[in-house]
């Protein structure tokens, strides 16, 4: 018993050891239920503008999600005021409908690659604004909305 509880620590310390992560949050949606006037809103402080960044949405979400796929607006506000607004499209389900994000108790998380090699011209915070953008008003069995960045690897 010892033994698997040492393992387990360890197991635990290492995969908690993310030294590429610069943020990482998710925002739960309040009863499971996503509405689509009710965007998430990620805070991040950015100061290295040489270091190039990728930049992931992740969304977990239910075994009873009815679609496939999920559409989303996502804005990134500058420290300036500038802004630039996408539509992304996180498939969730391969054709025959098996979830593709990893799963526990029947909650999956699927990360979507958003951005690569990004850089942050401005030191100050950077905001994003992720809304569903689907065509149904409330998008039920969504459980939370995360945005990440993480150092991208130096190319060479």
């Amino acid at each position: 018993m010892k033994q698997a509880i040492l393992v387990l620590t360890a197991v635990l310390v290492c995969l908690s050891c993310d030294k590429q992560r610069v943020y990482e949050e998710f925002q739960q949606v309040v009863d499971k239920t996503w509405s689509s006037s009710n965007a998430m809103h990620f805070h991040v402080s950015l100061s290295d503008s040489s270091q190039a960044y990728n930049i992931y949405i992740s969304v977990r979400h239910t075994g009873k999600f009815e679609f496939s796929n999920l559409y989303l607006f996502v804005t990134a506000h500058s420290p300036n005021g500038n802004s630039i607004r996408d539509t992304l499209e996180i498939t969730l389900a391969d054709d025959r409908g098996k979830w593709l994000g990893k799963g526990a108790a029947s909650v999956y998380t699927t990360y979507c690659l958003y951005r690569k090699n990004i850089r942050f011209p401005l030191h100050g915070i950077y905001t994003f604004d992720i809304e569903q953008a689907m065509w149904i008003k409330d998008l039920k069995n969504v459980t939370d909305v995360g945005l990440r960045i993480e150092k991208a690897a130096n190319p060479g």
